[in-house]
């Protein structure tokens, strides 16, 4: 299943994602620190949904509440909670 989630809080404003079941297996940021984003992208992949949310989950950017790590944790809650509806 393919989920586009709009961030909010961080440089990043868009990532999408693919799962499979309750495994990641692709993902992509919009801007954002390029480097940095290609890095945990190719990290997260065949995480299940749960490992991204308890490595990302709460981490934060500075003095922002969030960060791109833990705007993925929550895209990827999202984007379960779509597939199970749609189940």
């Amino acid at each position: 299943m393919h989920y586009t989630y709009k961030t909010k809080g961080t440089c990043s404003t868009q990532i999408d994602l693919d799962l499979e079941g309750n495994v990641l297996k692709h993902v992509t940021f919009t801007n954002g620190c390029n480097g940095n984003l290609k890095a945990i992208s190719s990290l997260v992949e065949g995480l299940t949904v749960e490992e991204v949310e308890e490595k990302l989950r709460g981490i934060t950017c500075g003095f922002k509440s969030t960060s791109c790590g833990d705007q993925l944790a929550q895209a990827c809650l999202a984007a379960l909670e779509v597939q199970k509806k749609e189940s």
